[in-house]
């Protein structure tokens, strides 16, 4: 049977595929400084909360979410606003087939239609596939954060990456929430990285 994939805006029907994702990753690794799972309807209202603004985008294989990306608020003062950190997680087992990447790259480019200016990627080290996806991305290395938690007994760093995807203006446009911006530019987006995704994995024979 040919598997179907999707890039998509995330729907709340979704919740409980994102949230077992994240759960793997909370329980297994270091990658979320998160140490115990929130209850489902916990994650629901983050989920409402953060896509209220940002892109939050799913990655779907014959319907049920493998990955998902999103941007939140970097930090809270009114002259932040033109910067998102974003995080993306993927199914332990679709790793290494370069969804990520595209996945990705779908959400800079509708961070974009929102006036997005910098971006910000966060990670706990040791994280050599995470690391290197930013770098081939364009983002760079900005400084690291040692010692600054402690998970499983152990004591990590967090180096921190930035990107810049607007060129600088002395007045920016203004910030759009995700309901504001031209939809058609979005499914336009959505379609490219679709395709894309589909002709990648066809090229790695995944199956």
């Amino acid at each position: 049977m040919k598997n179907n994939f999707s890039i998509r805006f995330m729907n709340l029907s979704d919740t409980k595929d994102i949230s077992s994702i994240y759960n793997y990753y909370i329980e297994e690794t270091t990658i979320t400084f998160e140490c115990k799972k929130p209850s489902l309807d916990e994650f629901k209202q983050r989920i409402k909360s953060i896509s209220n603004t940002y892109a939050y985008l799913v990655c779907a294989i014959n319907n049920k979410v493998i990955g998902y990306a999103y941007a939140s608020r970097l930090r809270n003062r009114e002259a932040y606003q033109w910067d998102a950190e974003l995080s993306i997680y993927l199914d332990k087992d679709y790793t290494n087939f370069g969804i990520g990447k595209i996945l990705y790259l779908a959400l800079i480019d509708i961070l974009k239609l929102q006036n997005i200016y910098n971006i910000y990627g966060v990670i706990t080290q040791p994280n050599i596939p995470s690391e290197k996806l930013h770098e081939n991305i364009g983002f760079t290395k900005i400084g690291i954060f040692h010692n600054t938690g402690n998970k499983f007994n152990k004591w990590l760093d967090v180096v921190w990456y930035e990107k810049n995807i607007i060129k600088f203006e002395n007045t920016p446009q203004p910030l759009l929430s995700i309901n504001e911006i031209d939809n058609n530019k979005a499914d336009y987006i959505l379609n490219y990285y679709n395709k894309k995704i589909e002709l990648d994995l066809k090229n790695l024979n995944f199956s």
